[in-house]
């Protein structure tokens, strides 16, 4: 049985993570207008940015999505759930700007914040202000920084390297959120949306 479920996840996982870049009617996420450095018009860092914002919008707009009560969820014993799957996803955030070479915020207590899983407002919280803090980190860097060498998740490459694995890193669990919430019956809210419009939609 567990088998059978693990095998029905898998497959939601791969069809949600190839899905994830189909073209939608999401609006950006702005960036705060607090930031001390202005945000690149073009080239690799506003590349970034705009698949962090991306990222931004659909972690926290699904996190807002699933029931409170249903963030103690997990597919099977040992496996994170889905609270754990975005504070694991905020615990990167801080990490990544960490590696890229802005340290997490003074006082941040990351145990403190991982015991927060359950909790869905602080959740919410949390990945707004981790994707916040990892956007300043990479408006912190030069353009002339970004051929300099880098080591991320184990693997040596540059910092443009680096947007790459990060962004693969974003995709593979906003895929895996994905999956989560279809087993628990809920619509992703951009999907949700997409079908609206289309039910709304004179027919011929």
């Amino acid at each position: 049985m567990r088998r059978k479920l693990c095998l029905v996840l898998f497959a939601a996982v791969l069809l949600a993570t190839f899905a994830v870049r189909a073209p939608s009617q999401d609006k950006p996420v702005t960036p705060p207008a607090a930031s001390a450095t202005a945000a690149p018009a073009s080239g690799a860092r506003a590349e970034f940015l705009n698949e962090l914002a991306y990222y931004e919008h659909r972690f926290t707009h699904l996190a807002e999505a699933v029931p409170a009560d249903k963030y103690a969820w997990r597919p099977a014993e040992g496996v994170r759930s889905i609270g754990d799957v975005n504070m694991h996803v905020v615990a990167a955030n801080y990490n990544l700007a960490r590696a890229l070479g802005t340290p997490p915020p003074a006082g941040l207590d990351m145990k403190a914040l991982m015991a927060n899983a359950g909790d869905k407002v602080k959740v919410v919280s949390s990945l707004q202000d981790s994707f916040a803090h990892l956007r300043s980190a990479i408006l912190a860097i030069k353009d002339s920084d970004l051929d300099n060498a880098q080591k991320i998740f184990g693997q040596q490459t540059t910092v443009r390297g680096a947007f790459i694995l990060i962004t693969g890193q974003l995709g593979e669990h906003l895929g895996q959120s994905i999956a989560y919430a279809r087993q628990n019956g809920i619509v992703p809210p951009w999907t949700e949306e997409h079908q609206k419009q289309e039910a709304a939609k004179p027919k011929q």
